[in-house]
């Protein structure tokens, strides 16, 4: 299926990923814009902004849109906390995106690496501004509860799809398992933030119905992108969601009260700084 004309980049992406990485110098960081191929790298990058990615660049799950590499990860680095407050300030970052793979052979998830890393942050800098995009922590409370007490600004956890498709796309995750969580953020007054793809097979009712959920669960932002697959090995694109489309998603999500980012190439992290400040 060809892309159309409103889903091709033209911003270099080997220039700014180059820039980028010599800047980063040999500290040992991932970033899920690498890992997972997003085609808003070149752009993000060329403009210094990148979304850090702990515990590692190999995921416990096996999401059927995801490219991140899956298999058996490495224990989690001691020192990465403080790599990543090196990379913030060689960046001159005001405001720090956090996300990972899932570590389901952890305890805890990596909840601890999480808020270790957000009070290093804040540490170095109190007026830098934290958001986290967590996992699910398998529904471990204890774990969610690690990062929220270590301050970030933003907890963001995406739902990723509707409920219907869950089985065939997030086989490992839970509809109501993602809700409940971003529920218990919201019930410590923290903003939230979710997101999800479409372009997956669902249909309009039922994106419209994921909104509401989410609205319902206390959710204050909402992301809606275009699923684009890392490789033809992945889950192939159903079909491409014209703009217009995007533009119904986000008025109705709007009118129910949520800030709402929708467009083909808007990602989980994509100029979060941004939106958060509208």
């Amino acid at each position: 299926m060809a892309l159309p004309v409103f889903l091709v980049k033209k911003t270099p992406k080997k220039r700014n990923i180059d820039k980028i990485r010599r800047k980063i110098g040999n500290l040992p960081i991932n970033t899920v814009c690498e890992s997972a191929k997003c085609p808003n790298i070149g752009e993000c990058f060329a403009r210094n902004t990148i979304t850090f990615m702990i515990l590692g660049d190999i995921c416990t799950r096996a999401c059927r849109f995801c490219g991140v590499g899956k298999g058996d990860p490495l224990p989690p680095r001691a020192d990465e906390p403080e790599n990543i407050v090196k990379v913030a300030k060689q960046l001159a970052l005001d405001y720090v995106v956090i996300t990972s793979v899932s570590r389901d052979d952890l305890a805890d998830g990596g909840a601890s690496q999480f808020a270790a890393a957000i009070e290093a942050l804040k540490r170095n800098d109190p007026s830098i501004k934290v958001e986290v995009l967590i996992p699910d922590f398998n529904g471990n409370s204890g774990a969610l509860e690690k990062v929220i007490d270590a301050g970030p600004d933003v907890l963001n956890h995406n739902i990723e799809t509707v409920l219907r498709l869950y089985p065939l796309i997030r086989p490992q995750a839970d509809y109501q398992r993602s809700l409940n969580l971003i529920k218990s953020a919201k019930n410590r007054g923290i903003v939230t933030k979710s997101g999800f793809m479409v372009g997956l097979g669902e249909r309009k009712a039922e994106v419209l119905s994921a909104i509401k959920d989410l609205n319902a669960a206390g959710c204050d932002i909402v992301t809606i992108g275009q699923y684009l697959p890392p490789s033809k090995s992945h889950f192939s694109v159903v079909r491409y969601v014209h703009p217009d489309e995007f533009s119904e998603y986000r008025e109705f999500g709007e009118s129910l009260g949520l800030k709402i980012a929708a467009g083909p190439f808007v990602r989980s992290s994509y100029q979060a700084k941004e939106i958060i400040n509208v």
